[in-house]
C-alpha cells in the first residue's frame, strides 16, 4: 500500500494541520469529519447524497454488521463497499465500544469480551482475533483494534486495568492482522489521567501501526479536560501518521481539536440531532420545533449551499416536524451533514492559506456551544435509551 498518510502544509501558530488520507478506495483530503452509518447506512441519506454533501469518508460498526446481517452474507455478496453500494473509503471500528456499552449484558477478561446480542440474547466471544478477521471480512480501508473503553468517571486503577487490557489486545490484533492493504489503527487510552495517556502512546507507538486513535474521551468529561488530555497526547503520536479523535462531532469540538493536531473524526451527532429536530446554524444550533421558525420564510441558514436550504423554508421544516413526516429527517440530516463538511473544508482551506488562526479566533466568538447541562442530559437520556433496548431481551 501506497503512504497512508501525506502531510500537506501545518499551522504555524497552532497543531492544526491540512492532509491526504490515500486508501485502496480512494484519496480523503484532512482534516476529516466521518459520518457514522453503524449498520452500513448514514441514516436517511443514499451514497450519491453523501457524496454531494462532501462526504469523503464513512464509519461503519463491526458489531452491528456481525449480530445483523452477519459477516458471511457481506463477504459472498462482495464486501462492505460492494453491499452498501458505496465506493469510497470505509473506517470499521472493533465493535468494543458498543459491547462495553452493554453493561451487565457482557463480561470481559483479558481473553475477549462475552457479550449478549441487544437483538436475540445470543452469546457470542468477541476476541482481539475475531475483531480483526471480521473487519477483514468486510473490506474497510482502515480498522481498529479491539480496546476496552471504560467510564471516565473510574478511578486510576480501573482505568489502568482497562488501558493494560487494551495494549494486550492491541499486541493480539496487530499479531493477528494479514491484510495489509487495510490500515489498522491502535488506539490510545488512559482516561483523564496523562501519566496514563504517556505511557499508553508510549507503548503504542512502539508496536509501529499506520495510525492512531485517541479512545476514552468525550464520554461526558468536560471540554476543558479533553482539551488538556489533548495537549498531553498528540505530541507523543507520530508527526508523520492520521491522528483520530473516536466519537467527536459539535462544531467547536471539531474546530479546537483541529487546533491541537487532530486529522479525522466521526460521531452520529449530526445525524442523531437531525432526526430528533436540532439543525447547526453558522452561530449556534437550533431546535426547528422552536415556535419561532413557524413563519420564517427563509431556509435554516441563508448562504447555506445544501439541497434543504437550497429548496426549502425553515417553516416548511418546522411543519414537516411537527407533522411527524418522514421527509422532515431526511432535510434535516441533510443540512446538518453538509454543515459538518463545509465546516471541514473551510477550516482545512483555512490551514492551507496560512488563515486558520484567525478563522479558529472568529468561530469561538461567534459560535455559541450548547450549554454543558443540557450536554449532560442530552447524554443521559441517549445512554437510557440504550439501557432500555438491551433491557428488552432480557
Amino acid at each position: 500500500m501506497s503512504q497512508l498518510f501525506q502531510l500537506d502544509k501545518k499551522c504555524p501558530q497552532t497543531s492544526a494541520r491540512a492532509g491526504t488520507l490515500n486508501t485502496p478506495h480512494g484519496s480523503v483530503p484532512t482534516p476529516v469529519f466521518l459520518p457514522v452509518g453503524s449498520q452500513g447506512t448514514v441514516k436517511t441519506l443514499t451514497p450519491d447524497e453523501l457524496k454531494s454533501l462532501g462526504v469523503g469518508m464513512i464509519l461503519s460498526n463491526t458489531y452491528h454488521l456481525y449480530l445483523r446481517p452477519g459477516v458471511e452474507i457481506i463477504r459472498k455478496l462482495g464486501g462492505l463497499h460492494r453491499f452498501m453500494s458505496w465506493d469510497g473509503p470505509i473506517l470499521t471500528d472493533s465493535g468494543g465500544f458498543q459491547v462495553f456499552s452493554l453493561g451487565h449484558l457482557r463480561r470481559i477478561n483479558d481473553e475477549g469480551a462475552l457479550f449478549r446480542s441487544h437483538i436475540d440474547g445470543s452469546e457470542h466471544f468477541l476476541t482481539p482475533e475475531l475483531a480483526i478477521e471480521i473487519q477483514e471480512q468486510l473490506g474497510a480501508d482502515i480498522i481498529m483494534v479491539l480496546d476496552e473503553c471504560p467510564p471516565y468517571e473510574d478511578d486510576f486503577g480501573k482505568i489502568r486495568r482497562a488501558m493494560e487490557r487494551s495494549h494486550l489486545w492491541a499486541e493480539r490484533c496487530n499479531q493477528s492482522h494479514k491484510k495489509r492493504k487495510q490500515a489498522l489503527f491502535g488506539i490510545v487510552h488512559g482516561g483523564v489521567f496523562p501519566e496514563l495517556r504517556r505511557e499508553s502512546a508510549a507503548y503504542l507507538t512502539s508496536l509501529g501501526f499506520p495510525g492512531y486513535a485517541i479512545g476514552g474521551l468525550s464520554l461526558g468529561e468536560p471540554k476543558e479536560l479533553m482539551h488538556s488530555i489533548l495537549d498531553e497526547t498528540v505530541p507523543l503520536l507520530p508527526g508523520n501518521k492520521p491522528r483520530y479523535l473516536m466519537g467527536v462531532g459539535s462544531p467547536e469540538d471539531l474546530v479546537e481539536c483541529v487546533a491541537r493536531g487532530i486529522d479525522m473524526f466521526d460521531s452520529a451527532l449530526p445525524t442523531r440531532l437531525g432526526r430528533n429536530g436540532a439543525v447547526f446554524t453558522r452561530n449556534r444550533r437550533y431546535s426547528i420545533n422552536n415556535a419561532r421558525f413557524k413563519t420564517k420564510k427563509g431556509p435554516i441558514e441563508s448562504g447555506c449551499d445544501c439541497y434543504t436550504c437550497r429548496s426549502f423554508s425553515a417553516a416548511y421544516l418546522h411543519h414537516l416536524f411537527k407533522s411527524q413526516e418522514l421527509l422532515a429527517y431526511r432535510l434535516a440530516t441533510i443540512h446538518n451533514v453538509r454543515f459538518i463538511t463545509r465546516l471541514m473544508e473551510r477550516i482545512r482551506s483555512s490551514v492551507l492559506d496560512g488563515t486558520f488562526g484567525t478563522f479558529r479566533k472568529d468561530f469561538i466568538k461567534n459560535y455559541e456551544p450548547t450549554d454543558a447541562e443540557t450536554r449532560t442530559e442530552q447524554k443521559r437520556k441517549w445512554l437510557e435509551a440504550r439501557q432500555n433496548k438491551h433491557r428488552l431481551i432480557e
